[in-house]
Protein backbone atom coordinates (compact mmCIF):
# COMPACT_ATOMS: atom_id res chain seq x y z
CA UNK A 1 0.00 0.00 0.00
CA UNK A 2 3.56 2.10 0.09
CA UNK A 3 2.49 3.84 3.50
CA UNK A 4 5.13 2.62 5.31
CA UNK A 5 6.65 5.44 5.03
CA UNK A 6 5.89 9.20 4.46
CA UNK A 7 7.58 12.43 3.66
CA UNK A 8 7.37 15.70 5.75
CA UNK A 9 9.01 19.11 5.51
CA UNK A 10 11.94 20.03 8.10
CA UNK A 11 13.58 22.74 8.93
CA UNK A 12 17.65 21.36 9.02
CA UNK A 13 19.92 22.88 11.33
CA UNK A 14 23.55 21.47 10.86
CA UNK A 15 26.69 23.46 12.07
CA UNK A 16 24.89 26.73 12.10
CA UNK A 17 23.90 25.88 8.59
CA UNK A 18 19.82 26.63 7.54
CA UNK A 19 18.17 24.81 5.11
CA UNK A 20 14.74 23.11 4.58
CA UNK A 21 14.21 19.76 2.64
CA UNK A 22 11.70 16.96 3.00
CA UNK A 23 12.67 13.84 5.52
CA UNK A 24 11.41 10.03 5.53
CA UNK A 25 9.12 9.34 8.29
CA UNK A 26 7.82 5.96 9.73
CA UNK A 27 4.27 6.22 9.39
CA UNK A 28 2.00 5.46 12.35
CA UNK A 29 -1.64 4.58 11.74
CA UNK A 30 -4.35 2.88 14.26
CA UNK A 31 -5.22 -0.44 12.95
CA UNK A 32 -8.68 -1.85 14.58
CA UNK A 33 -8.75 -5.67 15.46
CA UNK A 34 -12.14 -6.93 15.22
CA UNK A 35 -12.83 -10.92 16.41
CA UNK A 36 -15.72 -12.36 14.68
CA UNK A 37 -17.19 -8.64 13.60
CA UNK A 38 -16.95 -7.15 17.20
CA UNK A 39 -14.46 -4.73 18.32
CA UNK A 40 -11.70 -6.09 20.17
CA UNK A 41 -8.52 -3.34 19.89
CA UNK A 42 -7.07 -0.79 18.67
CA UNK A 43 -3.15 -0.65 18.13
CA UNK A 44 -0.73 1.93 16.63
CA UNK A 45 0.97 0.16 13.80
CA UNK A 46 3.16 0.74 10.86
CA UNK A 47 0.96 -0.43 8.06
CA UNK A 48 2.42 -3.54 6.64
CA UNK A 49 1.76 -6.87 7.27
CA UNK A 50 -1.49 -6.35 9.58
CA UNK A 51 -3.21 -9.57 8.89
CA UNK A 52 0.23 -11.25 10.94
CA UNK A 53 -0.23 -8.22 13.35
CA UNK A 54 -3.66 -9.16 14.14
CA UNK A 55 -3.05 -12.98 13.66
CA UNK A 56 0.07 -12.46 16.37
CA UNK A 57 -1.78 -10.43 18.59
CA UNK A 58 -4.61 -12.89 19.21
CA UNK A 59 -1.84 -15.59 19.74
CA UNK A 60 -0.94 -13.61 22.67
CA UNK A 61 -4.45 -13.08 23.82
CA UNK A 62 -4.61 -17.42 24.09
CA UNK A 63 -7.86 -17.01 21.05
CA UNK A 64 -5.38 -18.70 18.49
CA UNK A 65 -2.87 -21.81 18.90
CA UNK A 66 -2.10 -23.08 15.06
CA UNK A 67 -3.32 -22.29 11.79
CA UNK A 68 -6.36 -24.66 12.08
CA UNK A 69 -7.76 -22.10 14.43
CA UNK A 70 -7.83 -19.52 11.59
CA UNK A 71 -10.67 -19.33 9.38
CA UNK A 72 -9.68 -15.80 7.78
CA UNK A 73 -8.75 -12.46 7.98
CA UNK A 74 -10.24 -9.52 6.14
CA UNK A 75 -9.86 -5.49 5.99
CA UNK A 76 -13.62 -3.97 6.20
CA UNK A 77 -14.93 -2.21 3.57
CA UNK A 78 -16.90 0.69 4.61
CA UNK A 79 -15.15 1.24 7.73
CA UNK A 80 -16.11 5.07 8.06
CA UNK A 81 -19.23 6.79 7.28
CA UNK A 82 -18.66 7.40 3.48
CA UNK A 83 -17.90 3.78 2.60
CA UNK A 84 -14.78 3.61 1.89
CA UNK A 85 -11.69 1.50 3.03
CA UNK A 86 -8.87 2.90 4.66
CA UNK A 87 -7.30 -0.82 5.36
CA UNK A 88 -7.12 0.21 9.14
CA UNK A 89 -9.49 -2.21 10.57
CA UNK A 90 -9.43 -5.60 10.12
CA UNK A 91 -11.82 -8.51 10.99
CA UNK A 92 -10.53 -11.81 12.74
CA UNK A 93 -12.69 -15.09 11.73
CA UNK A 94 -11.86 -18.16 13.80
CA UNK A 95 -12.57 -21.55 13.45
CA UNK A 96 -16.16 -22.67 14.78
CA UNK A 97 -14.55 -24.77 16.91
CA UNK A 98 -12.53 -22.11 18.81
CA UNK A 99 -13.28 -20.94 22.05
CA UNK A 100 -14.31 -17.38 22.08
CA UNK A 101 -12.55 -15.33 24.76
CA UNK A 102 -15.12 -14.23 28.43
CA UNK A 103 -16.48 -10.89 28.52
CA UNK A 104 -13.34 -9.22 30.26
CA UNK A 105 -11.21 -9.79 26.85
CA UNK A 106 -14.90 -8.57 24.66
CA UNK A 107 -14.04 -4.98 24.88
CA UNK A 108 -12.45 -1.84 23.33
CA UNK A 109 -8.95 -1.91 24.38
CA UNK A 110 -6.30 0.62 23.23
CA UNK A 111 -2.94 -0.59 22.95
CA UNK A 112 -0.11 2.00 21.99
CA UNK A 113 2.80 1.75 19.80
CA UNK A 114 5.08 1.22 23.17
CA UNK A 115 3.97 -0.09 25.73
CA UNK A 116 1.50 -3.26 24.61
CA UNK A 117 -1.78 -4.09 26.05
CA UNK A 118 -2.09 -1.66 28.96
CA UNK A 119 -3.30 -2.40 31.94
CA UNK A 120 -3.04 -6.12 30.99
CA UNK A 121 -2.76 -8.15 33.89
CA UNK A 122 -0.59 -10.97 35.88
CA UNK A 123 1.73 -13.14 35.60
CA UNK A 124 -0.90 -15.80 36.69
CA UNK A 125 -2.87 -14.81 33.43
CA UNK A 126 -0.53 -16.02 31.77
CA UNK A 127 0.39 -18.88 33.74
CA UNK A 128 -3.68 -20.03 32.08
CA UNK A 129 -3.62 -18.71 29.53
CA UNK A 130 -0.25 -20.77 27.70
CA UNK A 131 -0.76 -23.24 24.90
CA UNK A 132 2.34 -24.09 24.43
CA UNK A 133 4.52 -24.64 28.16
CA UNK A 134 8.43 -23.62 26.94
CA UNK A 135 9.39 -27.19 26.27
CA UNK A 136 12.93 -27.49 23.73
CA UNK A 137 13.93 -30.64 24.81
CA UNK A 138 16.60 -31.24 24.79
CA UNK A 139 17.34 -27.52 26.00
CA UNK A 140 18.65 -24.76 23.23
CA UNK A 141 22.12 -23.97 23.88
CA UNK A 142 24.07 -20.88 22.95
CA UNK A 143 27.45 -19.88 22.80
CA UNK A 144 27.62 -16.03 24.34
CA UNK A 145 29.60 -15.35 21.02
CA UNK A 146 26.18 -16.28 19.18
CA UNK A 147 24.51 -14.51 20.81
CA UNK A 148 26.57 -11.08 20.71
CA UNK A 149 26.55 -11.27 17.18
CA UNK A 150 22.43 -11.02 16.80
CA UNK A 151 22.07 -7.94 17.31
CA UNK A 152 24.48 -7.13 14.07
CA UNK A 153 22.92 -9.62 12.02
CA UNK A 154 19.43 -8.05 12.87
CA UNK A 155 20.58 -4.55 11.99
CA UNK A 156 21.42 -5.31 8.71
CA UNK A 157 18.15 -6.74 7.73
CA UNK A 158 16.26 -3.60 8.71
CA UNK A 159 15.49 -1.90 5.80
CA UNK A 160 13.01 0.96 6.58
CA UNK A 161 14.65 1.70 9.31
CA UNK A 162 17.60 2.83 7.55
CA UNK A 163 15.70 5.25 5.70
CA UNK A 164 13.59 6.73 8.65
CA UNK A 165 15.78 5.56 12.05
CA UNK A 166 12.58 5.66 14.06
CA UNK A 167 11.47 1.60 13.65
CA UNK A 168 11.72 -1.11 16.29
CA UNK A 169 12.47 -4.54 15.10
CA UNK A 170 11.98 -8.69 16.04
CA UNK A 171 13.75 -11.08 14.54
CA UNK A 172 13.54 -15.09 14.76
CA UNK A 173 17.00 -16.92 14.67
CA UNK A 174 17.68 -20.55 15.03
CA UNK A 175 19.94 -21.54 18.37
CA UNK A 176 22.85 -21.57 14.97
CA UNK A 177 21.99 -17.81 14.34
CA UNK A 178 20.14 -18.35 11.20
CA UNK A 179 18.14 -15.47 10.54
CA UNK A 180 14.46 -16.86 9.75
CA UNK A 181 12.11 -14.11 10.01
CA UNK A 182 12.18 -9.97 10.58
CA UNK A 183 9.53 -7.55 11.39
CA UNK A 184 9.65 -3.99 11.22
CA UNK A 185 7.09 -1.61 13.35
CA UNK A 186 6.50 2.01 15.31
CA UNK A 187 5.72 -0.42 18.03
CA UNK A 188 8.28 -3.32 19.30
CA UNK A 189 5.01 -5.30 20.53
CA UNK A 190 3.59 -5.34 17.03
CA UNK A 191 7.06 -6.27 15.43
CA UNK A 192 6.83 -9.12 17.81
CA UNK A 193 2.97 -10.25 16.93
CA UNK A 194 3.64 -10.00 13.38
CA UNK A 195 6.33 -12.50 13.68
CA UNK A 196 4.43 -14.96 15.52
CA UNK A 197 1.16 -14.03 13.54
CA UNK A 198 3.12 -15.28 10.10
CA UNK A 199 4.81 -18.28 11.89
CA UNK A 200 0.63 -19.41 12.96
CA UNK A 201 -0.11 -18.86 9.65
CA UNK A 202 2.42 -21.00 8.12
CA UNK A 203 1.80 -23.94 10.53
CA UNK A 204 5.32 -22.97 12.87
CA UNK A 205 3.74 -22.88 16.30
CA UNK A 206 5.49 -23.24 18.80
CA UNK A 207 8.33 -21.84 17.98
CA UNK A 208 10.22 -23.90 20.77
CA UNK A 209 13.41 -24.54 18.91
CA UNK A 210 13.87 -20.49 18.40
CA UNK A 211 15.59 -17.29 19.51
CA UNK A 212 13.31 -13.83 19.76
CA UNK A 213 15.62 -10.87 18.89
CA UNK A 214 14.13 -7.55 19.92
CA UNK A 215 15.47 -3.98 19.39
CA UNK A 216 15.15 -2.53 23.02
CA UNK A 217 13.63 -3.22 26.48
CA UNK A 218 12.27 -6.42 27.55
CA UNK A 219 8.95 -5.44 28.96
CA UNK A 220 6.43 -8.04 30.17
CA UNK A 221 4.21 -7.75 27.06
CA UNK A 222 7.30 -9.31 25.11
CA UNK A 223 8.18 -11.80 27.88
CA UNK A 224 4.40 -12.82 27.31
CA UNK A 225 4.50 -12.78 23.75
CA UNK A 226 7.24 -14.90 23.86
CA UNK A 227 6.09 -17.66 26.17
CA UNK A 228 2.72 -17.37 24.38
CA UNK A 229 4.18 -18.52 21.19
CA UNK A 230 6.71 -21.25 23.05
CA UNK A 231 9.69 -19.51 22.71
CA UNK A 232 12.69 -20.13 24.76
CA UNK A 233 14.94 -17.58 24.62
CA UNK A 234 14.46 -13.77 24.40
CA UNK A 235 17.24 -11.77 24.29
CA UNK A 236 17.12 -8.04 23.46
CA UNK A 237 19.52 -4.76 23.46
CA UNK A 238 18.35 -2.97 26.45
CA UNK A 239 17.10 -3.40 29.63
CA UNK A 240 13.94 -5.82 30.95
CA UNK A 241 11.60 -4.77 33.36
CA UNK A 242 11.05 -6.97 36.69
CA UNK A 243 7.81 -8.28 36.26
CA UNK A 244 9.31 -9.60 32.91
CA UNK A 245 12.20 -11.33 34.72
CA UNK A 246 9.48 -12.04 36.89
CA UNK A 247 7.58 -14.35 34.61
CA UNK A 248 10.87 -15.49 32.72
CA UNK A 249 11.71 -16.79 36.26
CA UNK A 250 8.20 -18.52 36.48
CA UNK A 251 7.80 -20.20 32.76
CA UNK A 252 11.42 -21.42 32.42
CA UNK A 253 12.10 -18.42 29.76
CA UNK A 254 15.90 -17.41 28.60
CA UNK A 255 15.97 -14.05 29.38
CA UNK A 256 18.93 -11.77 28.19
CA UNK A 257 19.33 -8.16 28.12
CA UNK A 258 21.88 -5.45 27.46
CA UNK A 259 23.13 -7.67 24.70
CA UNK A 260 25.18 -5.12 23.53
CA UNK A 261 28.69 -6.08 22.02
CA UNK A 262 29.89 -8.91 24.01
CA UNK A 263 28.68 -8.15 27.00
CA UNK A 264 25.16 -9.05 28.11
CA UNK A 265 22.97 -10.53 31.03
CA UNK A 266 21.56 -13.37 32.23
CA UNK A 267 18.13 -12.73 34.21
CA UNK A 268 16.48 -16.24 33.76
CA UNK A 269 16.86 -19.60 32.24
CA UNK A 270 20.84 -19.26 32.31
CA UNK A 271 20.87 -23.25 31.65
CA UNK A 272 20.70 -22.28 28.19
CA UNK A 273 24.17 -20.40 28.21
CA UNK A 274 27.14 -22.54 27.57
CA UNK A 275 28.35 -23.46 31.10
CA UNK A 276 31.59 -22.49 30.63
CA UNK A 277 30.42 -18.66 30.49
CA UNK A 278 28.12 -19.60 33.17
CA UNK A 279 31.31 -20.02 35.04
CA UNK A 280 33.35 -17.28 34.53
CA UNK A 281 30.37 -15.00 36.27
CA UNK A 282 31.68 -13.40 39.53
Amino acid sequence: MGRVTQRRPVLRIRAGAVSTRPDTLVAEEPLEIRLNGKPLAITMRTPGDDFALAAGFLVSEGVLASAADLQNIVYCAGATQDGSNTYNVVDVRTSPDVVMPDITLERNVYTTSSCGLCGKASLDAVRTQARFPIDDTPPVRLEPALLAALPDRLRAAQQVFDRTGGLHAAALFTPDGELLDVREDVGRHNAVDKLVGRALQNGDLPLSRSVLLVSGRASFELAQKAVMAGIPVLAAVSAPSSLAVDLAAETGLTLVGFLRGTSMNVYAGEHRIAQRAVARQG
